[in-house]
C-alpha cells in the first residue's frame, strides 16, 4: 500500500456542537496540515458545517440528518461522484447511511471508499441483529475516544478486537503554554485571589453542570467562585438552579469561547462531575495539561487519565457533597494539589498530544485501507 497522500471524507449528523465536533474539525485539519485531502459534509443545519471554515477545512451541505431514502441517495450520489480512500463517520446516523451506500455499491460490484467508524461517547449499545451488523460488517476499522469505549463494542457486540482501537483526543500544547494564573485573570476580568472553581463544557445533563452548582453551598471556602465556561441545552436550567439557590454572586456563565486556555489558566480548579457517555474528556485533558488540580469522576473513559491520588482527585457520581468535599480537599492542601497536577500535565504531554492522536489516526485510515 502506497504511503502517499489520503482522500478522506469525513461525515457528521449531529447538529450539535462539543467536544466530538471539534475533534472532527482539529483532526481534519491536522491531517490537511500532514498533505492529505480531506473534506466534511454535514446537514446544512448543523453547527460544525459553519465553523469549519475557522480550523480551514473544506466543508459542505449534504442532508444526512436523519435516516431517510432521500438521505441515503444523498450519500450514495456523492460517493458515485467522488473517489475518496476512506470515509471517517462519526454518529450513528451518519454511520447508518454510510455503510448501506457502501454495501449497495459493493452489490453491484463497484468499488467503494472503505469506512473508518469514530465513537466518540459511551452511550449504551443496543445488543440486537443491526447494531451487530453495523459494527462487525459496516466498517473496516473502529476507533474510540478511550478504551472503556472500546472494551463495550468488543464485549457487548462481539466485534473482533484487532479492529478496534482507542485513540483519544489529543491537544496541542501551543495555546497553553502563553498563559500563567495572573495574566489570565488580569486578561479575563476575574479576581486576582478569589479562589475560582470552573467547567469547561458543553452544558448537557450528563456533564454534571447541576452537582456542581449544588456543590457551592456545601464548600468550607464560602469565598469560592465557580466558573461556568460553554453553552448547551441545559443552560436555562442550570441558570434556574442557579437562582433557587441564590447563587448569583458565586457563579459566573462565560458562555462560548473559541480560546479556553485563559479560562483554564485563570482556575484553582477545574471539576467535571460528569456522570455518563465521557470519552477520554478533551477538556479535562487541557486542565491537566495547563497543571491545573482536577477534581471528576471515572464516568466513562475518563479512569484512564484520571487516577485517585495520582494524577487528579476522583469523587462519586452524581453527589455534590462528595464533589465539595473532593474541591475543598484541592483547596485546602496546595501542595498536594500541585503535585498531582504536575504528575497529570505529564502524563497529557507525554501521551495525548495532537500530534499523536494525528500519527495514530493516519495509521487507522492506512491499515483500514489495507483490509479492503
Amino acid at each position: 500500500m502506497s504511503a502517499g497522500a489520503l482522500s478522506i471524507a469525513h461525515t457528521e449528523a449531529s447538529l450539535g456542537w462539543g467536544g466530538q465536533e471539534i475533534r472532527i474539525l482539529r483532526e481534519a485539519s491536522g491531517m490537511i496540515g500532514r498533505g492529505h485531502q480531506v473534506e466534511l459534509f454535514a446537514p446544512q443545519q448543523a453547527r460544525i458545517l459553519a465553523e469549519a471554515p475557522r480550523f480551514g477545512v473544506p466543508a459542505h451541505a449534504l442532508e444526512i440528518g436523519r435516516k431517510r431514502l432521500s438521505a441515503l441517495a444523498a450519500i450514495t450520489r456523492l460517493l458515485r461522484e467522488r473517489s475518496f480512500d476512506v470515509v471517517n463517520t462519526h454518529s450513528s446516523t451518519d454511520s447508518w447511511l454510510t455503510a448501506l451506500a457502501v454495501r449497495g455499491f459493493a452489490a453491484l460490484g463497484r468499488r467503494a471508499p472503505v469506512i473508518l467508524r469514530t465513537r466518540h461517547v459511551a452511550v449504551p449499545l443496543r445488543d440486537n441483529p443491526p447494531t451487530r451488523w453495523l459494527y462487525r460488517h459496516g466498517a473496516a476499522r473502529i476507533v474510540t475516544t478511550g478504551e472503556a469505549l472500546r472494551r463495550q463494542i468488543i464485549d457487548r457486540l462481539g466485534v473482533d478486537p484487532a479492529r478496534v482501537e482507542s485513540i483519544p483526543t489529543g491537544i496541542d500544547p501551543a495555546p497553553y503554554a502563553l498563559w500563567n494564573r495572573a495574566a489570565a485573570r488580569n486578561a479575563l476580568g476575574l479576581p486576582p485571589r478569589t479562589p475560582l472553581v470552573g467547567i469547561v463544557a458543553t452544558i448537557r445533563t450528563w456533564k454534571g453542570h447541576r452537582y456542581l452548582v449544588e456543590a457551592m453551598p456545601l464548600l468550607a471556602r464560602r469565598d469560592a467562585l465557580l466558573l461556568i465556561v460553554g453553552d448547551g441545552p441545559e443552560r436555562m436550567e442550570v441558570e434556574g438552579l442557579v437562582d433557587s439557590l441564590a447563587l448569583r454572586d458565586r457563579v459566573r456563565f462565560a458562555g462560548q469561547q473559541q480560546d479556553v486556555a485563559p479560562w483554564l489558566a485563570a482556575l484553582d480548579v477545574f471539576a467535571l462531575p460528569s456522570y455518563a457517555n465521557e470519552g477520554v474528556s478533551q477538556a479535562l485533558l487541557q486542565a491537566m495539561f495547563s497543571r491545573i488540580p482536577c477534581v471528576t469522576t471515572e464516568a466513562g473513559a475518563i479512569g484512564e487519565v484520571a487516577r485517585e491520588g495520582e494524577t487528579a482527585t476522583v469523587v462519586a457520581m452524581n453527589d455534590a457533597g462528595a464533589l465539595a468535599q473532593g474541591i475543598d480537599r484541592v483547596l485546602a492542601d496546595p501542595s498536594r494539589a500541585c503535585e498531582l497536577a504536575e504528575r497529570a500535565h505529564a502524563l497529557v504531554a507525554s501521551a495525548h498530544t495532537e500530534s499523536q492522536m494525528l500519527e495514530r489516526m493516519e495509521t487507522a485510515f492506512r491499515r483500514a485501507l489495507a483490509s479492503r
